[in-house]
């Protein structure tokens, strides 16, 4: 039997990539307008529930990755902890803007991410099952959010505030305010 995924296009553009993680989600990289190499990233999540058998196409938000991450929090801090500060350590040391199209080529490479995903969730194991979604998923939606963020303005850092928030155990209405952009 073929496995027949569902369209990822998005108000008729076809992705640039599209990345199949665990059989559960499709992850949708786009080419966005804020910037020459801006990303807009899109998903669908397997559904029983619908006729398709998978949700309809969703932005990921920085909100839906914070409460995932406080779930797991919950269920092994040791263990999100240091995958919070993996990513604040990649933020820090190795995200960069996409500068040229080899760059975002290079970036854009689904087996590549795909491996990187796989060796990032295998250091995670108690948190494989925890929360609505996979490590593999939280990962690829963290770098290219990171990248994301950088490529359309260098000096950004809201997702770093984000990590650094769930990192410390910040209230949650902090990490509210961070995850929706709210400056009060």
């Amino acid at each position: 039997m073929v496995n027949k995924l569902p369209h990822m296009k998005v108000k008729g553009i076809d992705p640039l990539i599209t990345i199949e993680i665990n059989d559960t989600y499709l992850l949708g990289v786009y080419q966005g307008t804020l910037s020459e190499y801006d990303l807009l990233l899109r998903y669908r999540q397997r559904d029983r529930l619908s006729k398709s058998g998978w949700s309809r196409i969703r932005t990921p938000k920085h909100i839906h990755w914070a409460v995932d991450a406080i779930i797991k929090m919950n269920h092994n801090s040791e263990e999100t902890k240091k995958f919070l500060n993996f990513l604040i350590y990649q933020w820090d040391n190795h995200i960069k803007p996409l500068k040229s199209d080899a760059e975002r080529n290079a970036l854009l490479d689904v087996e590549q991410l795909l491996q990187e995903a796989n060796l990032e969730a295998k250091k995670y194991p108690s948190l494989a099952n925890k929360g609505e979604y996979s490590i593999k998923f939280l990962y690829l939606i963290a770098k290219l959010l990171m990248i994301q963020e950088k490529t359309n303005f260098s000096s950004a850092y809201m997702f770093r505030n984000l990590l650094k928030a769930l990192e410390e155990h910040k209230d949650i209405y902090k990490i509210v305010q961070v995850a929706t952009h709210n400056r009060r």
